[in-house]
């Protein structure tokens, strides 16, 4: 691997740990930064680099909220349940089942429409135009409404089981998964901050799962990675790690003060950009 190629990774962590956990669109702006910044290795290969290097975002997710997601407690003799936290682990699980049955039924087929070269770039544009305006209206209605949810102890099974179907809406490229999360959320009467965190445990049980998907596809079609495509999945894990966690801080604070305008704007700035460069040229 030469020192370009191990600079180029480093970008890709670098633009995943940030645009994963803003409703922006961390694989949108992946398949964008592809577009100027490619990465010699196979396109097979760059499918499954795409998912796994979130990995490393995920482990951030997990270390900031350990302590309000982890269901064992030691009472120093023995280890037992927190059963507020077995809840909240049911209502994530029921919560990623929509996604869970789509992605796995329909993953190649998707994949074969929405990220080609030739497709990829127009659904990311459209997309985040789209959302950007989305956000926007969603933010200006919410002004008058009071949230429901205040804290996800008191959301309800089946209001978890809706915002993990606003999740389906994530598996064309450009949406956010983040975005489509918290703009469900919004919609059916949580608080920003509700909206934000329980979005965050959504991405565990999904990502992981979506990266064991890709590698276990990956190893059967095409054997072991080699030695130099294991460095790069751990430079692009490790380096989105390390992002993710001052991102996730930053934005939760965000939120406290600021509603989602701001990332309408961004969105739709970017969207004319990308439509009007691939139009263009």
């Amino acid at each position: 691997m030469t020192f370009i190629e191990f600079l180029k990774i480093i970008f890709f962590g670098i633009v995943e740990g940030i645009t994963e956990w803003l409703p922006v669109s961390s694989t949108g702006h992946m398949l964008l930064v592809d577009q100027f910044i490619r990465l010699d290795v196979s396109e097979q290969f760059f499918n499954v680099f795409l998912v796994v290097i979130q990995l490393g975002a995920i482990l951030a997710v997990v270390m900031i909220f350990f302590n309000k997601i982890w269901p064992f407690c030691n009472n120093k003799e023995d280890y037992y349940l927190n059963i507020p936290k077995v809840v909240l682990w049911i209502k994530i699980i029921i919560a990623c089942l929509p996604a869970a049955v789509i992605g796995l039924l329909f993953e190649d087929k998707i994949d074969a429409i929405f990220y080609t070269d030739k497709t990829a770039p127009y659904t990311v544009g459209t997309t985040l135009l789209l959302y950007g305006i989305l956000f926007i209206v969603i933010e200006r209605y919410n002004k008058t409404r009071t949230p429901k949810y205040n804290s996800i102890d008191r959301l309800p099974i089946k209001i978890a089981f809706l915002i993990g179907v606003f999740q389906i809406l994530a598996i064309i490229p450009g949406t956010s998964r983040s975005g489509a999360t918290i703009l469900g959320a919004i919609l059916i009467g949580t608080s920003r901050s509700v909206a934000a965190e329980f979005t965050f445990y959504l991405a565990i049980p999904v990502m992981f799962g979506a990266s064991l998907l890709k590698i276990v596809k990956f190893i059967s079609n095409y054997g072991m990675f080699s030695g130099n495509e294991i460095v790069i999945l751990l430079t692009g894990c490790i380096v989105s790690f390390m992002v993710s966690f001052f991102v996730i801080k930053f934005f939760m604070d965000y939120i406290k003060k600021h509603d989602f305008s701001f990332f309408g704007i961004y969105r739709i700035v970017l969207g004319v950009i990308v439509l009007l460069y691939f139009s263009l040229r």
